[in-house]
């Protein structure tokens, strides 16, 4: 059985070091993966992770235990990751691997065996576009599709980290998934029908 946060936060506060250690097993992976995306560099997202919990630790006495632990870490690696861009601004490069001698741009590629080739083409033109979509996105839908769908937050917990109410949350996803859904009609009916 896993111990709730508030718990854990508990034998924190009574000198139990090895509790915050659960902490960081239980946030670290979901921080990482929300923080790759906002900085789009692993090492920058694990410096920037790490160094959110040695914040929360050094200033767990601020944390309002009327709100989750969970969103008050969130929102110290979103002010870090925030911080860090504006540091850092640097030019877009282009991970493309250039043309082959027709021209055609070549591309990484790594077979999947359980796939068709044309299901495996589709696959990987879906992701790019989605990609490309979610880029263009407006910054409040954007984050809010990635801390969704790839750091795997409930709409609650966003709204809470966010500090927005909850149907405004739903309002601005639905309208996300909107305008990708209609941005990627071609793909995701290539897809359905690729085998």
């Amino acid at each position: 059985m896993i111990e709730d946060d508030a718990l854990t936060l508990q034998r924190v506060r009574a000198g139990d070091d090895t509790a915050f250690a659960l902490l960081v097993r239980r946030y670290e992976p979901k921080l990482r993966a929300y923080v790759v995306q906002m900085v789009g560099i692993e090492e920058e997202a694990r410096d920037l992770v790490q160094e959110a919990f040695i914040r929360a630790w050094k200033h767990l006495d601020q944390y309002d235990p009327t709100y989750r632990f969970s969103t008050w870490l969130f929102r110290i690696a979103h002010n870090l990751a925030i911080d860090h861009l504006r540091r850092n601004r640097r030019p877009m490069v282009s991970l493309d691997l250039g043309e082959d001698e027709e021209g055609d741009a070549m591309q990484l590629d790594l077979p999947d065996p359980g796939r068709g080739p044309l299901a495996t083409l589709a696959n990987r033109e879906l992701a790019a576009a989605l990609a490309r979509e979610i880029a263009h996105l407006p910054a409040a839908y954007r984050e809010l599709v990635i801390l969704r769908h790839f750091v795997g937050l409930a709409y609650n917990e966003i709204a809470e980290l966010k500090r927005l109410p909850l149907g405004t949350v739903k309002n601005k996803l639905f309208r996300a998934h909107s305008v990708l859904r209609e941005a990627l009609g071609e793909y995701l009916g290539q897809v359905g029908g690729a085998t």
